[in-house]
Order: structure tokens, then sequence, then C-alpha cells
């Protein structure tokens, strides 16, 4: 019998991978985050501060919104979780073994760069997370609930001050950090709406994010429990949303969940902010480079490498009734962009109607690989013009509603 350990790469994790032949899992979570996912996150970290003090004359973020994927912390051993950690000036502390059992809390003239205070940190858990790594939350929640109390300036301790303004206020655990669903709840629900059509206002979708990701997670007994009050003034102070992408294959515009997730806790925190604008950074971890980039600016070159590249589309269109519903999907996904982050770029929307509704080539190709999502292609198309996000020529709309006409025709049977 081999006794089993944790895998994974010599160059990423370390010595601890080897010898090799053993039998392996995942991660140990009590080890996350590595040493090398450690030294990345810290470096993100600080590009992040960087990337917003250079767009807001120097003023530091008060709150920051960070999404902890399960999965994308799997692969990258905890990078998100080390991001955090920089930004709230801790360390992880490890026993004799090698496990983590505290994230200590840095003095503040060691945090990078000098001067700067702990910035406060809003944890957008997902539910696989919650549920993977309870050892992970309990030492945020320690951390957090320590940042606090300790005896530190306001104006260089965000998390400090924003719990003291929810004492004064009379909220009960101000020092809540961590949220997610209810507990076995799972997902916003965001992409269901979108999908659906079931909204009117980008601040809608916001509110759905909001009210399914209020509840906090923790020690002791704060296993779930419901703070709305502490989200929504988390939410008034948070300047800057982070997302770790950790795949080359897919990104913001390939799975529905980024804009579920992420575009609909910018949303959220935007309206609560009074309609101010909430930057967001895209981060990377597949890469050696952790510079983040704004989020228009990764959505514009996603659409331009993917949707819009006419490589891609041969290439969906070729796999029969799959590559059709993929292209459905990232229409799809479009909408739900421009709901929550307001992305409306008319170029998209012309190039796209014109590579995949008005050519007639790729139209009929479509239209018999899967009529359904043909169907949606189009239905996505008079969306974004009935909604304001497109601004289409009007022969180009009653092209589009004609062939949506004749659609709704052939899958009735008429």
């Amino acid at each position: 019998y081999i006794c089993p350990e944790a895998g994974g790469d010599l160059l990423r994790d370390g010595p601890g991978v080897l010898p090799t032949g053993r039998n392996i899992h995942a991660l140990d979570p009590y080890r996350m985050p590595s040493p090398t996912a450690m030294e990345r996150g810290a470096s993100a970290a600080q590009a992040i501060l960087s990337q917003h003090r250079n767009a807001h004359e120097g003023a530091w973020p008060e709150t920051v919104a960070v999404s902890l994927w399960g999965l994308d912390s799997i692969k990258t051993r905890g990078e998100a979780l080390a991001i955090i950690l920089e930004l709230i000036g801790a360390r992880p502390m490890k026993e004799g073994t090698g496990r983590i059992v505290r994230f200590e809390l840095q003095p503040l003239e060691e945090l990078v760069p000098a001067g700067r205070p702990r910035v406060d940190v809003l944890c957008n858990t997902s539910g696989i997370f919650r549920d993977s790594f309870a050892n992970i939350i309990e030492l945020l929640d320690d951390a957090f609930q320590r940042a606090s109390t300790v005896e530190e300036p306001l104006e260089l301790n965000y998390i400090r001050k924003h719990s003291f303004d929810m004492v004064s206020n009379g909220f009960e655990n101000p020092a809540a950090r961590v949220f997610s669903n209810p507990a076995g709840d799972y997902g916003s629900m965001v992409n269901e709406r979108v999908g659906a059509g079931d909204w009117e206002q980008g601040e809608e979708l916001g509110d759905t994010w909001q009210s399914r990701y209020s509840y906090s997670y923790g020690r002791g007994g704060e296993r779930g429990t419901a703070r709305p009050e502490v989200l929504s003034a988390l939410l008034k102070t948070t300047d800057r949303v982070v997302q770790q992408v950790d795949s080359v294959e897919y990104g913001l515009t390939d799975i529905q969940e980024y804009m579920a997730n992420t575009g609909a806790l910018k949303k959220a925190a935007e309206t609560a902010k009074g309609g101010r604008k909430v930057d967001c950074s895209i981060v990377e971890a597949f890469g050696k480079d952790v510079k983040p980039r704004e989020l228009d600016q990764v959505l514009r070159l996603e659409y331009r490498s993917r949707l819009l590249n006419p490589k891609w589309a041969e290439t969906m269109a070729s796999q029969g009734s799959g590559g059709a519903y993929e292209i459905s999907q990232r229409m799809t996904a479009l909408i739900g962009w421009g709901a929550t982050t307001d992305f409306k770029e008319n170029w998209v929307y012309d190039q796209a109607a014109e590579r995949y509704a008005l050519d007639q080539e790729m139209a009929e190709k479509l239209r018999k690989n899967n009529p359904q999502a043909f169907q949606n292609v189009i239905r996505r198309f008079l969306e974004a013009a009935g909604r304001g996000m497109w601004e289409a020529d009007d022969s180009v709309l009653e092209k589009l509603r004609a062939l949506y006409g004749e659609l709704d025709d052939e899958l009735e049977g008429i």
C-alpha cells in the first residue's frame, strides 16, 4: 500500500510533490496557499493596488471584493486567497508539520508599499469553495476579527474603520467578511434571469446577486448566518472587484458564471454607492505575468479573439449541434455583460450579426445543426437592440426580425 499525498507541479508547488509515483489527491487544504501561490498572489495584489492608485489620483481602495472559487483555488493552490492575505496584510503561519494554522497580521510598517493601509476585503465565496475549504474560511474569519480590533489608526486599517462604523450602527458581527450562498445552496441565479430575459434594469441583477450572497461564514456558529446589513455596508465601501481567470482555454466571455458573479457583484456595489463606477481587475493565473487588466479591456480582447474570430466561428459551426449551442451561450453572456457592467459596444454586435446571422452560409449551417440555438442567437440581437445595448441599422433589424419569424414558424411546425 502506498500512502496518498497531495499531487502538483514541481515548479509551481515545490519539492513537496516529490517523490513521484504515489497515490495522489488534489491538494492538502491545510497547506493552502502554497509558497508559490503566496508569492504570485502578493505580486498580483500589489499590482492591483498600483493599478487602482494610478486610476484614482493616488487614492487607496477602501474595500476590494475578491472572488474565491473552489476549482480555481485547487488549480492555483490558492492564488486568490494569497491576494486577500496581501491586501489585508497577513501571512500564513505553519506548525512543525508544515500545515498552516493561522493567518498572522503583519505590522503596518512591513506592508508593501511602505505607508499603505490594511485594505478591507469582501470575500465573494462560491458554494464549492465554501464546502471544500472550511478550514480556510475559519482562518480568514479569525484574521478579519483580529484586524477589526487591533490598535491601529483608522486611516491605516480600513477593516477596523468599517467595523467601527458598523458597531456604531448596531450591526452584529461587524467583522464578517466571508460571504456565500446559504448552506447547501449554489450560484447567483443571475445567469438564469439573463437567460430567461427576466429583468428590466441591470440593478435588478445586482440585487439578485446580493440576496443570494448575503450569508456569512466563519468560526463557531457562523455557518451561513444571514447578515444582509453587513454585506450592504461593505458594498458601499467597495472600490474595486477582483476576478482571477485560471484557464487559457476559457475566459470571461465563455462561461456565464463570470458575468453572473463578477458582473453582478460589480453592479451591486455600484448600486450601493449611488451609481458611482466600481473598477474591476482581471488577473490571469495561467501565465508568468500577474499584472491585472481592467475588465473592459479583457472583454474587448476576448470578443475580438473568440466570438468575432473567423477561425473560431468556423470551428464552432463545424462542431454540429454542440458548436451552435456554444455560440448561442456566448451571445446570452454578451447580454449579461451589458446588463451588469454596461458593456455596450456596437462593433461587437455589428460584426457578430454579420458573421452569424447575415452570412447566409453560416446562418444555414447553424440553422441546420441546432435551430433552437440559432433562434436564441437571433433573439439576443433583437433583445440587445430593444434594451438599448446596440444601435443597429433599421435594415439589419428588419432582416433579423424576418429571420426570427421564420425560425419561430419552423420550430412550431407551421
